[in-house]
């Protein structure tokens, strides 16, 4: 049997609690390029897992989610084409790093105290020209 150690001491992740940070996106032809996603991530927090979900494939658009420096720290860039189907997403590197968000309670190559901005970024073809996706990230913080 394996034990399992826990480099998380601080409760970030063990007997964490699990904070939802939502974002609706109303499809309207965006082009290529960074889409603001509006989500703010506070200092303290580690990421667990994130959920797309659309009522319109995204056809050929391929859609990274991360943050300015690092557009694929979450999610790496690839087509979405299911419709109305909740879709589990997370980088590994990302869910099983014992970085969280700000070297304020642990080490981060962010600085103490700095949110991180959520962004995606669309890249082979525009967005469709109307829908609705939904990007659900979650992340434990004591």
């Amino acid at each position: 049997m394996t034990t399992l150690t826990s480099n998380y001491k601080d409760g970030s992740v063990f007997g964490a609690r699990l904070h939802r940070f939502r974002a609706v996106v109303t499809l309207a032809s965006q082009g290529t390029g960074t889409v603001d996603l509006g989500m703010r991530i506070p200092p303290g927090h580690v990421f667990a897992y994130g959920v797309l979900n659309s009522d319109t494939s995204l056809g050929t658009s391929t859609v990274a989610i991360g943050i300015s420096g690092s557009t694929a720290k979450y999610k790496a860039a690839a087509t979405f084409t299911a419709t109305n189907t909740p879709t589990l997403f997370g980088a590994t590197a990302a869910a099983s790093s014992t970085s969280h968000t700000s070297s304020e309670v642990g080490s981060s190559p962010l600085g103490e105290g700095t949110n991180e901005d959520i962004i995606a970024t669309v890249a082979v073809a525009a967005l469709p020209a109307s829908g609705t996706l939904v990007v659900d990230m979650y992340f434990s913080c004591t």
